[in-house]
């Protein structure tokens, strides 16, 4: 049931989400260091981004995000976590790594990056006079007995991260409910009850398996199980892209129904030089584009439209301007973007909300064609 409430109200949310970060982030560039403005436009920035984070939560629990998955060193992931972790932990809990020589993931490395950090964060908060927390790796057999035990498991080489803390531990009924959504045994101030809801969403979409030992008083040991890959060489982990915020003359065709999102994109696109021609559906950007005397050098088109997606707007506009270049943008969830055929395409996908830096990135390496395309990991299942 969440997992379809979360569904239901991404696209909506996801909009408003896009244009208060948007907006926000060009009133910060107007009032600079004001010291009466500046304030409060970071506050505004701070809920929006919070609202962000709550949506990804609910998304990942539901498993119905765009993954962006890599083949990846999951080792050299959590070693350059661990420069960060000490600072979320705090003093009073020592970090331990024993990391063993394994092969190679093929997840969405920021995702994992947030199992980690989920875990850790968790491990914490159950060590409130302090401790060890120990991560570990190593690899895995996953076998028919185990898979009989537990139905969604497929039998395979598998690799392991072994998040250990020596905190208070959970009781048999606590420890069967840890996953569920908004269960905490937390106080009202300390968190939304999402943190191992988000870690299971996300390990399931990545077909993975996570489980949990712990007993009152003896700590807690959660174990996820990622497919081991070992046909490719690994990428670097990050999957951030690192490139300066471009922008270009070339002529874009913006198609999108919200306009409150429309507006905050032409502005964007503007203000780094771009010629930008708008529609609010499929339909009239088909005219626009006939009526258009010259090139059109790229279509940023929003998936899931009234009358006519953004699939069969874009096959209807190849039908006359052949090699145009195309920019799939969405606030709904991968199963919708996948239903629409997005990535039968094999097109670029920018997730809403998204900041102006990255919108502005991603249209100019669309442009340059340079830009990975996403995949869903659970698409197969739709």
């Amino acid at each position: 049931a969440i997992g379809h409430l979360a569904g239901g109200v991404a696209h909506d949310f996801n909009n408003l989400v896009t244009v208060i970060n948007g907006f926000a982030d060009l009133l910060g560039g107007l009032v600079g260091d004001n010291p009466e403005a500046r304030p409060l436009v970071e506050e505004i920035s701070k809920a929006g981004n919070r609202a962000a984070a709550l949506t990804r939560q609910l998304l990942a629990f539901s498993r119905k995000q765009v993954l962006q998955p890599k083949v990846f060193d999951l080792n050299a992931l959590i070693r350059d976590l661990s420069k960060m972790l000490p600072r979320l932990l705090g003093e009073d809990i020592e970090l331990r790594l024993a990391l063993g020589a394994i092969p190679s993931i093929h997840a969405d490395p920021g995702q994992l990056e947030q199992v980690v950090v989920n875990l850790a964060v968790n491990a914490r908060d159950a060590m409130p006079t302090g401790g060890t927390l120990t991560i570990e790796t190593s690899e895995a057999i996953l076998d028919g007995p185990y898979a009989e035990l537990h139905a969604e498991v497929k039998p395979g080489a598998y690799v392991r991260i072994a998040v250990k803390d020596t905190g208070t531990g959970m009781d048999a009924k606590t420890l069967a409910r840890v996953f569920e959504p908004f269960f905490t045994t937390k106080g009202p101030d300390r968190g939304t009850g999402l943190g191992l809801a988000t870690v299971f969403g996300i390990v399931k979409q990545s077909d993975g398996h996570i489980d949990a030992n712990s007993a009152i008083g003896a700590g807690t040991t959660f174990y996820v199980y990622l497919p081991a890959h070992r046909a490719a060489q690994p990428s670097p982990p990050s999957r951030e892209i690192r490139l300066p915020p471009l922008g270009g003359t070339e002529t874009v065709l913006l198609v999108e129904d919200e306009a409150g999102v429309r507006r905050l994109t032409r502005h964007l696109l503007r203000l780094k030089g771009y010629r930008v021609i708008e529609a609010g559906d499929g339909e009239e950007a088909i005219q626009i584009a006939a009526q258009h005397p010259g090139p059109i050098d790229l279509v940023l088109t929003d998936v899931v439209m009234p009358r006519m997606s953004g699939r069969e707007l874009v096959q209807r506009l190849h039908e006359n301007r052949r090699g145009l270049k195309v920019l799939y943008m969405s606030g709904y969830t991968d199963d919708a973007v996948v239903r629409h055929g997005v990535f039968e395409d094999c097109m670029d996908f920018l997730q809403k909300p998204f900041s102006p830096l990255v919108l502005t990135q991603r249209v100019r390496q669309a442009l340059d064609g340079n830009v990975e395309t996403p995949r869903s990991l659970s698409a197969a299942s739709f």
